[in-house]
């Protein structure tokens, strides 16, 4: 037993479920802080996930049996609720905060005038009311945050992406000065507009008041099951496979199990950074093992381990299955392709062995999309999101 405690905000996600169970399993004191956000979307959306979610009671009720550790859950909008999240920080006083507390899905985030404010509203009022609340509390905590890729944005640089941090020479009538800046941001979305904001609040926050900060900048999520959430189908991850929140590996394996066509839209050019969830939930408990100092900066790490195009994940996918290709205009105002070198040396050298995308760990993936295909709603399948 670590003794250590930990509040994880989103806690009943899609990364969040999981880390909880992870840390808990860890020896970590935790508890959940989740307004079921998550849940009400879906039935705004009238989609569910493909696998079969229990009422958070069944699944904190599951993990209490299973592991004989108990996580405490409590519903509060952290964008809303500034004087009751202050209070659980004060009595609590937790070693660190885990922040997953925002809208994840760039699509949703570009729906309507609605969506886009609602995920303005709710990520960027978070965010500032955790950091607001650190500070009041008086507590020397540690905020692990988890970002995106996306805020670097998707146009080809020429360049490896570095973590966080830019060196830069400016000169001024033939005087060179040197400095080092935060990596320009290129948002592609609303979504990804409220990851930027959050890394000047850091950047703001950690300078004037101190607060030590990990923001990891994380690639696609694919997979669905740690091995925590295996241990029980009360347990289960999340498995989105709608065009507003189904990560792409996770939607072209779900389309191959039910033999729909695989949707790729445009060319399938575009590279992204990609990353295994049972990786994510080791990169963030690594992430809380190494806070930075209080006088440091804001730690920023690339969270990602490999980068694929969209066409060749699904020419893997096709080639495995049996099921054709079908390219689709492209609803996001993007290039339709680019290159992408991302420097992830620091998870490497905590000692991430990576889980790399192969033809077993696909496998894997498409037997649970096999086993719950009869919970797909095809007609959720393409994306109706449009960005322009």
């Amino acid at each position: 037993m670590n003794n250590k405690k930990v509040i994880v905000l989103g806690g009943d996600g899609f990364c969040g479920w999981p880390t909880s169970l992870h840390l808990s399993d860890y020896g970590y004191e935790v508890i959940i802080v989740d307004n079921l956000s998550r849940r009400n979307i879906d039935n705004e959306l009238s989609v569910t996930s493909l696998t079969p979610i229990a009422s958070i009671d069944k699944r904190l009720s599951a993990w209490n049996d299973i592991s004989r550790h108990q996580i405490r859950f409590i519903n509060l909008d952290v964008s809303k609720d500034y004087d009751e999240f202050l209070a659980l920080v004060k009595s609590f006083a937790p070693d660190s905060i885990v922040h997953f507390a925002e809208q994840r899905a760039a699509p949703y985030s570009m729906k309507s005038s609605k969506t886009k404010r609602y995920t303005i509203d709710n990520n960027i009022n978070s965010t500032h009311n955790v950091c607001c609340a650190i500070v009041e509390s008086g507590i020397d905590l540690h905020l692990v945050h988890l970002g995106t890729m996306g805020v670097y944005g998707y146009s080809s640089s020429g360049m490896k992406i570095p973590e966080g941090y830019l060196d830069v020479e400016i000169n001024h009538d033939g005087n060179i000065t040197k400095k080092e800046i935060l990596y320009p941001t290129d948002p592609g979305s609303i979504y990804h507009l409220t990851k930027t904001h959050d890394q000047l609040t850091f950047h703001y926050y950690n300078k004037n008041d101190g607060i030590r900060i990990t923001d990891l900048h994380q690639g696609i999520v694919w997979g669905t099951q740690t091995k925590q959430t295996i241990k029980d189908d009360r347990l289960i991850n999340r498995f989105d496979y709608d065009g507003d929140y189904g990560t792409v590996l996770n939607r072209f394996l779900m389309q191959a199990a039910i033999g729909h066509p695989l949707t790729v839209n445009g060319t399938g050019g575009q590279t992204r950074a990609f990353i295994n969830i049972q990786d994510t939930v080791r990169c963030i408990k690594s992430a809380i093992e190494h806070p930075p100092e209080r006088s440091d900066r804001v730690k920023i790490i690339n969270q990602m381990t490999e980068t694929h195009q969209v066409n060749e994940l699904a020419k893997t996918v096709s080639k495995l299955t049996g099921v054709d290709i079908v390219y689709l205009d492209n609803p996001r105002n993007e290039a339709q392709e680019n290159d992408l070198f991302v420097d992830n040396n620091v998870i490497l050298d905590r000692g991430l062995h990576p889980i790399l995308l192969g033809n077993n760990l696909i496998t894997e993936i498409h037997d649970i999309a096999l086993k719950y295909k009869d919970n797909c709603d095809v007609s959720r399948i393409e994306c109706k999101s449009l960005w322009k």
